[in-house]
């Protein structure tokens, strides 16, 4: 028997800062910590760790609006099997079309969402499975400009209009926890979800396996999916050992239910 409930995606992410692997804390990029200069080699690393999608980001196009690793990001498409999306610096559709056509299966808007929410409606109408709206927010109101800029739009606001505009799913990042081990902001990504009536990738502040669970034990609200980073690269998470324990899980559930 099944529990009714989607199944939680555990997507490793990767973030490209001048060619490397890091991860920002707070998403301020003097506070960044860089752990490969070989990021293709990075994303086979997690896709033979089990991985079925990664969570690929231009850090440097995120500040400055203009991708800066396309032939990085391409290599990755080309070496790797599994699913690939792509952010950072996606501000105008001939840019969405380019990061699809060099191999991305979906492509991550955020800045646009707010500054021209008329790019994110024509390329969820040419790409309706492959656009996904990040919202990073600190204290409940919308970052922009790679978190540089904070808005005064409410998080739950943007999720909804999002949604109307034809959005599928959205990426939501409590800025303040992101890359801090802090744990996951649980509750606004539930309430978010709930509140907008759309699908969620959880992301910022995972700090080891609790975190995992919890979002897992709370995903029939919506939530889809989970971002690891500095967890997995600190070693706070084994990320082969994470998709066991989330069998487990489910064979637990299921064994209740079946008795």
């Amino acid at each position: 028997m099944t529990t009714g409930a989607p199944e939680l995606e555990l997507i490793p992410a990767i973030d490209l800062k001048d060619g490397r692997c890091v991860r920002l804390q707070e998403g301020i990029a003097s506070r960044s910590t860089e752990y490969s200069d070989d990021p293709v080699s990075m994303a086979l690393h997690w896709e033979h760790q089990g991985a079925t999608r990664l969570h690929l980001v231009d850090l440097d196009g995120a500040f400055s609006g203009r991708s800066a690793h396309l032939d990085i990001a391409k290599s990755i498409f080309r070496s790797v099997k599994i699913p690939v999306q792509f952010g950072g610096g996606l501000r105008t559709i001939e840019q969405v079309e380019t990061i699809l056509d060099l191999g991305a299966e979906r492509a991550i808007l955020g800045t646009v969402a707010v500054d021209n929410p008329e790019v994110v409606e024509e390329a969820v109408r040419r790409h309706p499975e492959s656009i996904i709206v990040g919202i990073d927010a600190r204290q409940g109101n919308v970052m922009v400009r790679g978190w540089i800029e904070k808005t005064v739009v409410p998080a739950i606001d943007l999720a909804r209009r999002m949604k109307n505009a034809g959005v599928r799913r959205i990426i939501y990042t409590d800025v303040a926890r992101d890359g801090m081990l802090s744990g996951v902001n649980i509750d606004e990504t539930e309430k978010l979800s709930r509140a907008a009536g759309i699908r969620v990738i959880a992301s910022g502040g995972v700090s080891g396996l609790a975190d995992v669970r919890t979002l897992w034990e709370r995903r029939a609200c919506g939530i889809e999916g989970v971002i690891l980073g500095r967890a997995l690269y600190d070693r706070k998470i084994d990320f082969a050992d994470l998709r066991k324990q989330m069998l487990s899980w489910h064979r637990g559930v299921e064994s209740i239910k079946d008795s």
